[in-house]
């Protein structure tokens, strides 16, 4: 068997036997220790992480391969993959629903064993399906859309402890069904406390309001308490849902 041939045949394990069974142990028979992923993660250990992930999220996922080039020491592949949405995924939990999704990588290989990708996917079409965002989000942004926006007043001392509570808010809402955009704004004052707002940017006041459900429901679940967490910090807030002025 030829290096090309030996380097596709470790691609097209990779997919069938780790991808579509799950059976990690082949990872070391196929994937180079020094491997280098997609976002610069170093060893098969992060990638292994990544597969179990992707699995937990879509237990049912099946990659079919469409193209598979080799030359010299590059295998470049194109797939469908389906799969049902049964457990949370990167931050956005678990909808039921059955996703279909396409992509394609060019992989670094070496000696019969993968060493390196380069990926690309269509992720607005994933989070489409998702319900994550709108299959036309230009039709959705109207002028009717509700804004919800938050001013908020920050001393500097908690500073830090928000910002880190506006990035878990903020991740969440954005896995909210009728979520369309958002935007963050700040700055500092004389004296270091921060001015920040926030717009978050719904299809609909209905999802707006199962939005409002969703978070409390949510700070439940995590045993926090915002009103505890202003007050402790001494953050004021102002806000409010506005619909855009279009003359």
């Amino acid at each position: 068997m030829s290096n090309n041939e030996k380097n596709k045949e470790a691609v097209r394990l990779l997919f069938e036997e780790v991808f579509n069974k799950g059976r990690m142990e082949r990872l070391k028979d196929l994937v180079a220790e020094d491997y280098t992923g997609a976002r610069g993660e170093k060893g098969i250990g992060p990638l292994q992480d990544q597969i179990k992930g992707l699995r937990t999220a879509f237990p049912d996922i099946h990659y079919r391969l469409e193209d598979m080039v080799s030359a010299d020491d590059k295998v470049t592949v194109r797939w469908t993959w389906k799969g049902t949405h049964m457990g949370p995924f990167r931050n956005y939990p678990a909808t039921g629903k059955s996703i279909t999704n396409e992509g394609m990588a060019i992989y670094d290989c070496r000696d019969g064993k993968v060493k390196g990708v380069h990926i690309q996917t269509d992720q607005l079409g994933f989070l489409q399906q998702l319900g994550v965002v709108p299959v036309n989000p230009g039709a959705a942004a109207s002028a009717e859309a509700p804004r919800f926006i938050d001013k908020f007043f920050i001393p500097a001392a908690g500073i830090a402890e928000f910002h880190e509570r506006m990035r878990v808010n903020r991740d969440f809402l954005r896995t909210l069904p009728g979520f369309i955009k958002d935007v963050a704004y700040e700055h500092p004052d004389d004296k270091g406390n921060l001015i920040c707002i926030t717009v978050a940017e719904w299809a609909s006041m209905d999802a707006l309001n199962k939005a409002k459900e969703a978070v409390q429901a949510e700070y439940k679940k995590e045993g926090f308490n915002p009103a505890e967490m202003f007050q402790r910090l001494n953050i004021s807030m102002d806000r409010g849902i506005y619909s855009e002025v279009r003359n």
